[in-house]
């Protein structure tokens, strides 16, 4: 059995209530409802046939504040709730960092990675090209950091790859979603880099605004892509293929699906002490990812990596 810790709680993010939903097996709707996610209740309630992940359970949670703590508790039967992070040390065998603010994953991964325990961090793995080095380092010298948006193991895109064979020569690529480019942006493009088989990106132009990312993308190779991220559209992530025989639209909407892909595939990578994920292709989805901020801050001036 795979004891894994839960720690950390962002606003509007609730995945450490999802996640160890997913692993553990059951979860309490009206606690969920009540703290103020009824769409993750539903899609829990959608697929309860399919939930709990065999060898594994979140056994141990930790956040700010220790009423959340008790409520995950409550929520998804986590059995023991801590009053400091470090009190997760030595009871666990892996960590979830599940908070997608990335600017506070570098303070609060360094206590695991120090003690050598297998962790998880959620989307975007960094916000800043220091705390990217950190990371980098970190795995250069033997440490299991694993990290991606779980739009990497979307069901519709890895559908979609099985057709590639009828769109012939592929030409472009476009992704459209919501909300901001660092916290949401990083789901198009680890979307767009798994179902294009992470090429490697040569540079990149921001030429829309802030709130209204427009991002043109060019690989190795010469592939074009573009990313848009709108704050005031519809909700949607979508990814469009086109082909010189065929085109596909792809709506990931199976959120559950890629949650608990993702969970298996971090809970199979602590099984087999190692990160299952090469971290090259995540560092590569977050050095675009600022590199598209960059831009954007320097009046839409192309920027050029590994330069």
């Amino acid at each position: 059995m795979v004891n894994i810790g839960i720690i950390g709680m962002s606003a509007g993010n609730a995945h450490p209530y999802s996640w160890s939903a997913i692993i553990n097996g059951l979860f309490d709707d009206g606690e969920i409802n009540r703290v103020g996610y009824p769409g993750v209740s539903a899609y829990l309630t959608a697929n309860r046939d399919l939930l709990g992940i065999p060898g594994a359970r979140v056994t141990h949670v930790w956040a700010q504040d220790r009423a959340i703590s008790e409520s995950i508790s409550r929520a998804v039967g986590v059995d023991h709730v801590v009053d400091r992070i470090t009190d997760l040390i030595g009871q666990v065998d892996a960590v979830i960092l599940a908070r997608d603010d990335p600017e506070h994953h570098v303070d609060m991964a360094r206590p695991f990675i120090d003690a050598g325990v297998p962790l998880f961090i959620d989307k975007p793995l960094a916000d800043s090209a220091g705390d990217l080095a950190y990371f980098a380092e970190q795995v250069a010298g033997g440490r299991f950091i694993m990290s991606c948006s779980s739009m990497r193991y979307a069901t519709e895109l890895r559908a979609v790859k099985n057709e590639f064979g009828a769109l012939g020569h592929l030409q472009l690529a476009t992704a459209v979603g919501k909300k901001d480019w660092i916290r949401y942006g990083v789901h198009m493009l680890e979307g767009l880099f798994m179902v294009l088989d992470d090429p490697t990106p040569v540079s990149v132009r921001h030429v829309g605004r802030e709130g209204g990312d427009v991002v043109y993308l060019e690989f190795a190779g010469g592939f074009q892509a573009t990313v848009h991220l709108f704050m005031d559209i519809a909700l949607t992530f979508q990814i469009s293929l086109f082909g010189k025989d065929g085109w596909r639209l792809v709506e990931v909407k199976n959120w559950f699906g890629m949650f608990r892909d993702n969970l298996i595939e971090f809970i199979r990578s602590v099984e087999e002490n190692r990160p299952r994920l090469d971290f090259t292709k995540t560092e590569a989805i977050i050095c675009t990812l600022l590199a598209a901020r960059e831009s954007l801050a320097e009046g839409g001036k192309t920027v050029y990596l590994n330069s």
